[in-house]
C-alpha cells in the first residue's frame, strides 16, 4: 500500500507545523499522538497509525494509558522506542495533574477525596490501597500508597498505616482503594478491613473519617453510606 508521507502534505495539515502555526489546543488527539510517535511506516503515516491506535480504545485517552508497552508494540509500526514514548507522554500528563492540586488541600467531602486519589487509581489493572493523613483542620498532611496487590485484592498492614500517622502526628485518616472490575459494592473483606482500621484507630485516638472504593468513573464512600 502506498501512502502520501506527512512531509508531502500541505503545511497546514502537518501536525508539527500546525502546532507551531496555530497552537497546541487546535490539534486533535490523533495529531498530538502522531507528534509523539514521530513517524509511521512505509505503509502508513504517523497520523493514520495514531488514529488506528486511538480507535482501538474508542478514542479514550484514559483507556490508552492502560495499554502496556507489549500491548502497544502489537500495533504494526509501533516498536519499543515508540511505545515507550507514548507511555512517557501519558505519564507526564498524569503527573501534571498532581502538580495542579493544592499542596495541602482541606477535605470537606468525599468528593474532595475522590478528586485527590482518582488520578492515582482510576486506570490501574490491579488493586492499590492509599491513605490520606489529616491534621485537626482536616488538611491533608501526607498521601501515601500503603500497598498494591492483584486484580481482586491487596493486603493491608494496619500497623504500618498507623505508624505513619503517629510519626507525622495525624489526628485522622481517610483510606481508599480501587476496584479494577468497576464494581462499587464493598466486599465482605472491605467491610471487615474498615472495621479493623476504625477500631485500631480508636485505641490510638486517630479517627477513620472515610473509606472510598474508587473506579474509573465513580466512587463509593463508607461515610456517605453510614457504614462507619
Amino acid at each position: 500500500m502506498n501512502t502520501i508521507p506527512i512531509k508531502a502534505w500541505s503545511l497546514d495539515d502537518r501536525p508539527r507545523e500546525k502546532l507551531l502555526a496555530k497552537g497546541k489546543s487546535i490539534l486533535t488527539d490523533a495529531e498530538l499522538l502522531a507528534i509523539v510517535i514521530g513517524s509511521g511506516s512505509r505503509d502508513e503515516t504517523a497520523l493514520a497509525l495514531s488514529k488506528r491506535i486511538l480507535g482501538s480504545v474508542n478514542n479514550n485517552i484514559s483507556e490508552l494509558s492502560k495499554l502496556s508497552i507489549p500491548q502497544l508494540t502489537n500495533f504494526k509500526g509501533i516498536g519499543a522506542v515508540k511505545a515507550i514514548s507514548i507511555v512517557t507522554a501519558l505519564e507526564f500528563g498524569r503527573r501534571r495533574h498532581f502538580e495542579r492540586q493544592q499542596v495541602k488541600p482541606v477535605i470537606k467531602s468525599s468528593l474532595d477525596v475522590f478528586n485527590i486519589l482518582h488520578p492515582s487509581l482510576n486506570d490501574l489493572q490491579h488493586e492499590e490501597f492509599w491513605v490520606l493523613y489529616l491534621n485537626n483542620s482536616n488538611r491533608v498532611e501526607a498521601k501515601e500508597q500503603l500497598s498494591k496487590g492483584g486484580i481482586t485484592a491487596t493486603l493491608v498492614d494496619v500497623r504500618l498505616l498507623f505508624k505513619k500517622a503517629i510519626e507525622i502526628s495525624a489526628v485522622a485518616v481517610i483510606v481508599a482503594h480501587n476496584h479494577p472490575s468497576g464494581k462499587l459494592k464493598p466486599s465482605n473483606s472491605d467491610l471487615q478491613l474498615t472495621k479493623k482500621i476504625k477500631e485500631s484507630g480508636a485505641l490510638l485516638e486517630i479517627k477513620l473519617l472515610d473509606h472510598l472504593i474508587i473506579t474509573q468513573k465513580d466512587y463509593f464512600s463508607f461515610a456517605d453510606q453510614a457504614l462507619l
